[in-house]
């Protein structure tokens, strides 16, 4: 007989295949994790969440609900870690931080990148940030307190303290020893910085060239001279396109001197990215930050706000209604029509704005092309108009037996989508001129724009032509 020792008889977590599909936990392993917390089976937990990934440990805290989530944060132990905080969503991260000691907290982003850490502090209040700070290590609570020190969504803040830097004038073999020496550098790179004895950067070399050169080879004979420059300043959507425009893995950080103080590197500029995208279209619609564990209170004065914009402008459509109530008295179709022109208009407004949001966002709108833009809009509204206007109008006609009817809906659609694509990129730039997020407050604009117009259209034409020519 064979005795089993105790490591082999430890009962083992499931496998993270086991538990993921798509990505995302198994409903089956979120219930049976509750379970366990409600039973207070604090071992069967650990063993659950085992083999888990930080990122799929913060989706599981995010899943749970607020009787179960403090038994599972108590329970997670040494899994609660610096990652697993940093992969939280900001609203839940709130709520688990209060529940950890600054000691805690502090040894927990002690653990992670700068950039990682400053998102986490950046957002306790400053009591708690003070305790959280003053229990760190004195090298580690320097950086954070000058990251801390510049603009919010700035390179300053993003940027990440290790990186490797050498001269100009040391030997490929000379960087190979000093890299297996040090073994406090920093471990995840993907090019080497040059820099001046002014501490400037000059250029810089991959690391798959360092690994491929001979080591007498100069750093100055291998080095790129050419590179992309990150002011402290940038802000992080300006960021983002010079990544994306010059395909950057990583790209050195200076201050006003020219010094180099930090780098970026792709994988942040991904979640900027990401957070940018949701960001713009949680706006277009109103929703502000769009989380659902945001509190309900938070959410409501979000929205609100716009709704009440959005009844402001509506009432506006419904004053240039009111001016024609003696023609929808003569041709009720009228009123069954009209709808129609103001919806139809709204989304063609809708796509134009959508299009020259994403533009600006990109810096592929400006000055210098806007009037191209808003041509070519215009151009796209005609024709897409005048497809609708012939649909539309044959229909109506075909309905109500009026050939005057379907050409005043025809002649008045042309013209609401015309005005609907000229809008649609106009007022986003408005907007931006006037230091206004076109995200924000485009939809309630545009829509405004098309609704009268489609109703004045309508309307007016209709009461030029006369009701009894109508019928």
């Amino acid at each position: 007989m064979v005795e089993q020792t105790a490591s082999e008889t430890e009962e083992v977590g499931p496998a993270p295949h086991e538990v993921l599909v798509d990505g995302r936990l198994r409903p089956q392993f979120v219930a049976e994790i509750a379970s366990a917390v409600e039973d207070g089976d604090v071992s069967r937990v650990r063993v659950l969440v085992e083999q888990l990934h930080p990122a799929d440990i913060a989706d599981l805290i995010e899943l749970m609900d607020d009787d179960h989530r403090p038994g599972l944060l108590a329970a997670l132990g040494e899994k609660l870690d610096g990652e697993t905080l940093a992969e939280l969503n900001d609203w839940v991260r709130e709520d688990v931080v209060e529940s950890l000691s600054p000691s805690d907290l502090a040894n927990a982003v002690t653990q992670l990148e700068t950039d990682d850490a400053v998102a986490i502090i950046e957002d306790l209040e400053a009591a708690q940030q003070e305790q959280v700070l003053s229990a760190m290590p004195a090298e580690e609570r320097a950086a954070i307190e000058e990251a801390l020190t510049y603009p919010e969504d700035s390179a300053g803040r993003l940027m990440q303290r290790d990186l490797i830097a050498v001269p100009d004038y040391w030997t490929v073999g000379q960087v190979i020893d000093f890299l297996r020496e040090h073994q406090d550098l920093a471990i995840d790179f993907w090019e080497i910085f040059v820099v001046d004895p002014g501490h400037r950067p000059v250029g810089t070399i991959r690391l798959s060239w360092v690994l491929r050169s001979p080591r007498a080879v100069a750093v100055a004979d291998l080095m790129q001279r050419e590179q992309t420059l990150i002011p402290v300043s940038m802000d992080r959507e300006d960021l983002a396109r010079h990544f994306q425009k010059y395909a950057l893995i990583s790209a050195a950080v200076v201050d006003g001197a020219g010094r180099l103080v930090g780098q970026i590197t792709v994988d942040d500029v991904v979640h900027i990215i990401s957070e940018e995208a949701h960001e713009d279209a949680l706006k277009l619609a109103g929703a502000g930050e769009g989380d659902i564990n945001e509190p309900i209170a938070d959410t409501v004065r979000t929205r609100v706000r716009w709704l009440v914009v959005n009844c402001g402008t509506a009432l506006i459509g419904s004053l240039v209604i009111s001016l024609f109530e003696a023609s929808i008295e003569k041709l009720v179709a009228l009123a069954v029509l009209m709808p129609i022109v103001a919806s139809l208009g709204g989304n063609a407004g809708t796509q134009a704005m959508a299009v020259a949001v994403r533009a600006l966002a990109t810096g592929q709108l400006g000055a210098s092309n806007a009037w191209r833009i808003v041509g070519r809009e215009v151009q796209v509204a005609l024709v897409n108009g005048s497809i609708l206007a012939v649909l539309v109008g044959l229909l109506t006609t075909l309905y109500f037996g009026s050939v005057g009817l379907g050409l005043v809906i025809a002649v008045a659609m042309i013209c609401n989508i015309a005005v609907a694509g000229f809008s649609g990129v106009m007022v986003p730039l408005a907007l931006q001129r006037m230091k206004v997020d076109p995200a924000v407050a485009s939809s309630v604009f545009v829509t405004m724009t098309t609704d009268v117009m489609g109703f004045l259209a309508f309307l007016g034409l209709a009461t030029a032509v006369g009701a009894a020519n109508l019928q």
